[in-house]
């Protein structure tokens, strides 16, 4: 067997470590001067704490002497009394009793406010590099340039009749504000389409060939769009896109042929999230050419849909947004129970059409008393055999859905937006409801 050589440091008589110096280099004295420094800094960091600081947790922050947000399981702290024993940022599943009504602080006030002469709704968020166009856009509707006070029995949606110019059918459309009552004792300040909302129906058949005459009598400049119609592009209405808007006391002719059937709508294309939502649309519905293969049915009603933010006499565009979220809704311009109420025999079906004219929110919409049958989409005839039954619909802003209703059985039955609040007149209830909410009469 072959032996190895040993060839560590050992093997050529060299001591472990040799050559290195292992000895400190601080001397003891250095060593205690850092020690007693540490200890200095210490110490004076809790004296600071304890000066600035709130080790004691006082009642003024802590309640019943417990510790904010942390409850322990028990109504007995870890000592055995009975204080709560919690630590900020936890619940551990204690229940811990309410701050008596007496003790809490009254609720801050909010009120509109006015910034460079605009007033601004109360709870909005200003900040200083806000720009004056932004505030413009989402201030109240100016009182003063308001001229026309509708009626307070006034109902929108009301049919336009036309002049016939060598075979062209001609609709006369002014935009203007007004004064507009969505309930009796609720009076808002609205951008109108022939001084009512929704701004007038616009009803015409398949193939007729109009032109729409609009006439400004806004402050401010505007377009009107055509919502899903095929058409020329410079007659589309986006403003600064397709054309140059309206300005104030001018007018501009709008002229296609209806290559399509349906349910459409039309609407302000300039400043969109302030014209459109203060009331700036209407219904466009066109009747079929060929009325073979199409749904029956005894009733057509429209149902156009909106939210209005009104604060202290001040109406302002609705928007999800901080100061703007709305607290009153309309149907065709109304809050229940202003809303029309329509009537219906058992046996007999009715044509809703869902029209999403409201701008920044999504309604799913209900009806009672069984289900509708959806027969269009955005004016597209659904195929029978794609044809659903639904009670409830989402109409976003934009669509629109046209659904068939049976009268199954008497009794007054409901049609209405499922979120709650919006059922609500200023979050209060008259009648049973408000809001988006009307009753379909059957008997």
């Amino acid at each position: 067997m072959k032996t190895h050589k040993n060839t560590n440091m050992n093997a050529h008589g060299t001591k472990p470590h040799e050559g290195m110096n292992m000895k400190p280099k601080a001397t003891r004295a250095q060593l205690l001067a850092v020690t007693l420094l540490t200890l200095l800094v210490l110490a004076a960091g809790v004296l600071i704490a304890a000066i600035y600081g709130d080790f004691m947790m006082g009642a003024k922050n802590m309640g019943n002497g417990s510790m904010p947000g942390m409850s322990m399981g028990n109504n007995n702290s870890m000592s055995g009394s009975k204080d709560n024993a919690s630590m900020p940022g936890m619940n551990m599943g204690e229940t811990k009793s309410p701050v008596p009504v007496s003790s809490l602080p009254s609720a801050p006030m909010s009120s509109v406010t006015q910034m460079n002469g605009l007033v601004m709704p109360p709870g909005m968020i200003m900040t200083s590099d806000m720009s004056q166009e932004a505030m413009e856009d989402m201030a109240a509707v100016d009182l003063t340039k308001i001229s026309y006070t509708a009626p307070s029995q006034a109902v929108g949606d009301q049919v336009l009749t036309p002049k016939i110019e060598n075979g062209v059918k001609v609709f006369n459309l002014e935009a203007s504000l007004i004064k507009w009552n969505i309930l009796p004792d609720k009076q808002v300040a609205a951008y109108a389409f022939n001084r009512q909302i929704p701004g007038p129906r616009i009803r015409i058949t398949e193939g007729d060939r109009v032109r729409i005459v609009v006439k400004n009598n806004l402050p401010d400049a505007t377009t009107v769009h055509w919502h899903g119609m095929i058409l020329p592009n410079k007659m589309d209405g986006p403003a600064d896109v397709t054309q140059k808007p309206i300005e104030p006391g001018a007018s501009y002719n709008y002229e296609f042929t209806a290559k399509q059937r349906g349910t459409y709508f039309y609407h302000s294309h300039k400043d969109v999230d302030r014209q459109q939502t203060l009331g700036m649309y209407g219904a466009l519905i066109i009747d079929p050419k060929n009325k073979i293969n199409i749904a029956t049915y005894n009733k057509d009603v429209v149902v156009q849909l909106q939210e209005w933010t009104f604060k202290q006499g001040y109406t302002f565009p609705a928007m999800p947004m901080e100061g703007l979220l709305p607290n009153l809704f309309t149907i065709n311009g109304k809050a229940y129970p202003s809303t029309e109420t329509i009537n219906a025999q058992v046996g007999e079906k009715i044509r809703f059409r869902f029209i999403g004219s409201n701008n920044g929110f999504i309604h799913p919409m209900h009806i009672h008393g069984g289900p509708f049958k959806i027969i269009e989409t955005d004016g597209n005839a659904v195929p029978a055999a794609a044809q659903i039954e639904k009670d409830t619909i989402n109409v976003a802003p934009g669509e629109r859905y046209d659904v068939i209703w049976t009268a199954r059985e008497k009794g007054k039955w409901l049609l209405h937006c499922h979120i709650p609040h919006h059922t609500t007149n200023d979050n209060v209830e008259v009648q049973g409801g408000g809001g988006l909410m009307m009753i379909i009469n059957v008997t």
